[in-house]
């Protein structure tokens, strides 16, 4: 009988590229699909920040951070909270994971030429106790490139498989169904879709001009998660996150619509966990977008005073980069779908990243001079932008005016100036000795003990209402889609499992699509860095099963 292909990829993102490579490098054919343009190949990944998990890495030796793989572990089973008997894959797919990110996974990255900068950053830091969610300590590696950095060598060496032979890209290929012969899934059936030249991340067309069917030894499915489609995030979103918000921020591209997940269902697939899901709280509106809906998240720096829509801090630990799904639980029980910062441009000069390779144009870049610059700057020119045109900033050099400007922004006035003044002023009295029971201005000065932190992202404490350190600055913070933490259900092999338990015959799952594995390799919460990482591991892992077994 014959094939089209040894293998068929279905997805073009970091997962599918680093499946396609493996495979390349097995020396197998593959036929690589998309239903966007070539120019959006790299998917997500592009639009990334380029942050990795790491564990013992030589820059964080380097920073004097300990770090081994029981604490790593420790954290990671700690923040997944694994409570289902359907978590038995995701938590094989953890501790594999893990063991990859202590050992090989940096050096195998090096070996391709992907390097990082040499500051760690600390993202999501916890603040419960040490078998709690969190970091214990800094892990969040930023490639030098950011996402298109990385996304590199897997784009060279898929082409380098086009020129080979081994490989033909099929964009404008948009899956419709998987089918079986003799009871293996081999065939592949969908639609072509009208030529487009649309820019990266927008909106491409949806007109049909035909139809094909491919056959092939085996199937990966890398065609990622739901994040860009609200209807499917809002019917799988928890009872335990309360209501979903009227108003959602899309962190990434309207393509990323979730339906190859409900097309391999279908097929006999089992797809589990779908109510674990990772959307931010510190979403913003990109004054500049490039897909509707577009939001930019905030990366902040601790000293921010956040509060709920009704201007009341957030209890502890819920501060600024600690506990991302704690505190979207927090604010689904409020009421309100937003929350606000409150700082000053000091805090803002020093602590505000935002997330994105096109935000961060010095990393992208890879220039040393646009880093020292960044660093040099009273605020970051990407900020500062948003500071000018953000429709979620308000600035001003009093409080009275920056109360006014925040009631201006929201449907309904509720933030009374006085009882803002009351929570400014008593968070200011804490900073004015060493000793504080404010638990937020413990964590500044805990941060600033490490030297990543206090070099660029820890600003020192400071009377917020301090005039030199001014203005006033308030951001609406909105929530932001991203993730999907739950998947198509994978053994260790990347084989797509059946509700039974079983594997699904010729077929293969890697990325979000898998839930970075396993079918949900996070479980509910994620310690930052481990999505791209999640990607190269199970698409590497994919790739090279699929070659074993169709060799």
């Amino acid at each position: 009988m014959a094939y089209d292909a040894d293998v068929i990829v279905i997805g073009a993102g970091l997962a599918g590229l680093t499946a396609t490579a493996e495979l390349v490098d097995a020396g197998r054919s593959v036929l690589l699909l998309d239903q966007e343009p070539e120019q959006s190949i790299g998917g997500q990944a592009h639009w990334s920040f380029g942050g990795l998990f790491f564990v013992d890495s030589p820059e964080q030796r380097r920073m004097r951070i300990r770090d081994s793989r029981d604490l790593a572990l420790q954290d990671w089973l700690g923040t997944a909270g694994f409570d289902r008997p359907e978590d038995h894959w995701p938590r094989k797919w953890a501790e594999a994971y893990v063991d990859f990110a202590a050992g090989e996974k940096r050096p195998w990255l090096h070996r391709q030429g992907v390097r990082f900068f040499p500051v760690v950053g600390w993202a999501e830091r916890g603040g419960y106790d040490a078998t709690g969610h969190g970091n214990s300590v800094p892990r969040f590696h930023i490639t030098w490139g950011t996402g298109p950095g990385l996304l590199a060598p897997f784009e060279r060496r898929v082409r380098e498989g086009v020129a080979k032979g081994l490989v033909r890209l099929g964009f404008r290929h948009r899956v419709t169904a998987l089918g079986r012969t003799a009871g293996s899934v081999d065939t592949v059936s969908g639609e072509i879709l009208e030529p487009s030249d649309a820019e990266r991340g927008t909106a491409s067309s949806r007109g049909v001009t035909g139809a094909f069917e491919y056959r092939a030894q085996a199937v990966i499915v890398t065609s990622g998660g739901i994040g860009g489609n609200h209807d499917l995030v809002r019917a799988h979103w928890p009872e335990r996150l309360g209501t979903p918000p009227e108003k959602l921020l899309s962190g990434v591209p309207a393509h990323v619509d979730g339906l190859m997940l409900g097309i391999t269902e279908k097929a006999g697939a089992h797809h589990i966990n779908r109510d674990r899901m990772w959307h931010y709280t510190e979403g913003i509106e990109n004054w500049n977008p490039i897909w509707a809906r577009h939001g930019i998240r905030i990366l902040p720096g601790p000293s921010s005073l956040w509060l709920d829509a009704r201007g009341r801090r957030l209890p502890v630990p819920l501060f600024p980069g600690f506990d991302t799904l704690g505190t979207l639980e927090h604010i689904m029980r409020s009421g309100y779908g937003y929350t606000w910062f409150v700082l000053n441009q000091r805090i803002i000069g020093k602590e505000f990243t935002l997330s994105g390779s096109e935000q961060n144009p010095d990393l992208t870049g890879k220039s040393v001079r646009g880093v020292l610059d960044r660093a040099r700057a009273d605020v970051p020119g990407p900020v500062k932008a948003f500071m000018d045109h953000g429709a979620d900033f308000v600035i001003e050099r009093d409080l009275s005016s920056l109360v006014r400007g925040m009631n201006a922004l929201t449907e309904e006035p509720l933030i009374e100036e006085a009882a803002l003044r009351r929570e400014i002023v008593a968070r200011d009295r804490e900073v004015a000795n060493p000793f504080t029971k404010d638990l937020q201005v413990t964590a500044i000065r805990g941060a600033r003990k490490y030297v990543g932190d206090r070099l660029i992202r820890t600003v020192a404490p400071h009377r917020i209402l301090e005039p030199k350190a001014g203005p006033l600055i308030a951001v609406r913070l909105n929530i932001l889609t991203r993730k999907s933490l739950g998947g198509l259900a994978t053994d260790l092999s990347a084989r797509v499992l059946t509700p039974d338990g079983a594997p699904l015959p010729g077929v293969y799952a890697a990325g979000e699509a898998a839930g970075f594995g396993g079918g949900g390799v996070h479980g509910y919460r994620s310690l930052e860095g481990t999505f791209l990482g999640g990607c190269l591991f199970s698409g590497r892992t994919a790739g090279r099963a699929a070659a074993k077994a169709v060799g």
